[in-house]
């Protein structure tokens, strides 16, 4: 070995680095400059045990039954553009099917049942998500393109938590609306976007089958196995007949959820465009509605803020999951006294970043979900190049195969850019600069969209100050993209209207007598 380097190795990886590594490198870039010198050997996370079925059906009634089409479309895996399924291709005469399905099961048995019955029920689907955790984050993982360690780590507990959570709710409701008599609402027709499939799964499911509805969910057709994988469970679960049904398919199988006249409730999350047609089409009708749609979600850090934990949640916010959240904080403002600092920490904190298998357990971001999305995200950011804004990506290579887009962050951005107010559903992060709070705070509330926002001081009553006048339905302080099911979730303006979790959101699924 030269004496002028010495070979450090671990078990997942080798450092070469210079012996006066620490005397030559400046404090500040010293973690960039460390890390660069890592090569990780891969750890993939072995799924030969977990079984992908080459077709799935629709589960309507309590069955898998074959669509009436007898269509099937391919599901991809994202990270390779391999098909590993096929998902049938439902209908209006199949959404008519599980409508009925759902009012035989709501009058006959799931209205009837007592709350500690359906609690009984819920408790058991938690605890078989539990026991099928870590196969379902694989799955999760290879139909999605998220990382594994996403899935096994907080998709996959968060769903689980979902149903304990309401399970718990189920023979409480008269206690939570004290004086009110609660009833359920009937059927609800449930439509659930791609970013977090399973997750918002449960967020629609839970709450319904808790308060003693039931249900017709119909799951995005980029990411509809680990739905089907659901359903299994609700079968093994011995949940009666019709209590949940699930219709996979394209935009007309979600319009025909929408427009059946034997639903009395609608809860849809996904783009604010697909809402605005979803609220024309139930106005005068007499159908319940929750939407929960897109954001532009501003993350203010002020001058005294803690920089490398706002670092960190600036990347848990934005590029862990890919930018691929409605709430992501793709806004982010700085106080100018501090954005010098700020951009150098991102810059290096993005050049440690990890880019590649979703299965790879060493991998920090995943593949995009589709071929149309990556479209999307590399047209959105020309734009802003076009527009005049900086455009930095480290130095990453990208796999040759696959849906993948490197971390990516602009400065220079004005309010009247595209990327500062429309939502790019990628990992690309906007930073403005502001000089007091009170303008950070006109700037953050200058969009169409209220889901969220973050904020990061040291002083408790500057966060309150901001709370308090931020136009966000959830606002996060000292940190980013932290979700429990005892939290009520939803926006302002055109990011949509009701909660989901909390005591908050069984409200959307009852009405007080």
């Amino acid at each position: 070995m030269s004496k002028k380097s010495k070979k450090l190795t671990t078990g997942v990886a080798t450092l070469v680095a210079p012996a006066s590594h620490a005397a030559i490198v400046p404090v500040r870039d010293r973690h960039l400059r460390f890390n660069e010198r890592w090569n990780y050997s891969p750890a993939p996370e072995v799924h030969t045990d977990i079984k992908i079925q080459p077709r799935y059906d629709l589960f309507i009634g309590g069955k898998f039954v074959k669509p009436s089409s007898g269509k099937y479309f391919p599901s991809i895996n994202p990270a390779t553009e391999k098909q590993h399924a096929e998902i049938a291709q439902g209908t209006a005469a199949d959404v008519d099917k599980a409508v009925k399905a759902a009012r035989r099961a709501y009058e006959k048995t799931w209205g009837k049942m007592p709350g500690r019955e359906r609690g009984k029920y819920l408790f058991r689907i938690a605890r078989l998500l539990q026991e099928k955790m870590r196969d379902l984050a694989v799955i999760e993982s290879l139909d999605g393109g998220k990382t594994i360690r996403e899935s096994r780590n907080i998709d996959l507990p968060l769903v689980a938590a979902h149903f304990f959570y309401h399970a718990g709710w189920a023979d409480k409701l008269d206690y939570a609306f004290p004086g009110r008599k609660p009833q359920p609402l009937g059927v609800a027709g449930q439509i659930i976007p791609w970013n977090f499939p399973l997750l918002m799964a449960a967020w629609k499911l839970a709450p319904a089958l808790a308060c003693g509805n039931t249900c017709v969910l119909k799951p995005a057709e980029t990411t509809s196995v680990t739905a089907m994988h659901l359903a299994e469970i609700l079968a093994e679960a011995d949940l009666p007949e019709g209590v949940v049904n699930i219709v996979t398919g394209f935009g007309d199988t979600g319009a025909a959820i929408v427009n059946h006249p034997d639903i009395d409730k609608l809860a849809f999350t996904g783009s604010t465009e697909v809402g605005k047609i979803i609220a024309k089409s139930v106005a005068g009708t007499r159908k319940k509605l929750t939407l929960e749609l897109g954001g532009k979600a501003a993350n203010i850090i002020c001058e005294d803020a803690p920089i490398d934990q706002a670092i960190e949640g600036i990347i848990q916010g934005i590029y862990f999951n890919q930018g691929h959240v409605c709430c992501a904080g793709s806004r982010l403002f700085v106080q100018e006294s501090i954005v010098e600092p700020v951009i150098r920490r991102l810059r290096n904190r993005l050049s440690t970043l990890r880019v590649g298998d979703p299965l790879d357990k060493n991998t920090d971001i995943g593949a995009i979900n589709s071929r149309e999305q990556l479209g999307k995200i590399r047209e959105m950011v020309e734009s802003g190049k076009k527009e005049g804004a900086e455009l930095f990506q480290p130095a990453c290579k990208l796999p040759s195969k696959g849906f993948f887009f490197a971390p990516s962050f602009f400065t220079g951005v004005t309010d009247s850019h595209r990327i500062a107010q429309e939502e790019i559903f990628g990992p690309v992060l906007s930073v403005m600069t502001f000089r007091t709070p009170e303008e950070a705070l006109e700037r953050a509330n200058n969009t169409p969209y209220g889901l969220s926002a973050g904020v990061w001081t040291d002083k408790g009553s500057k966060v309150f100050k901001l709370a308090t006048q931020l136009r966000a339905g959830v606002i996060w302080a000292e940190t980013y993209n932290k979700f429990d099911p005892a939290s009520p979730f939803g926006g302002y303006k055109e990011s949509g209207f009701g909660r989901e979790g909390g005591k908050q959101g069984l409200l959307s699924y009852l009405k007080l007598g």
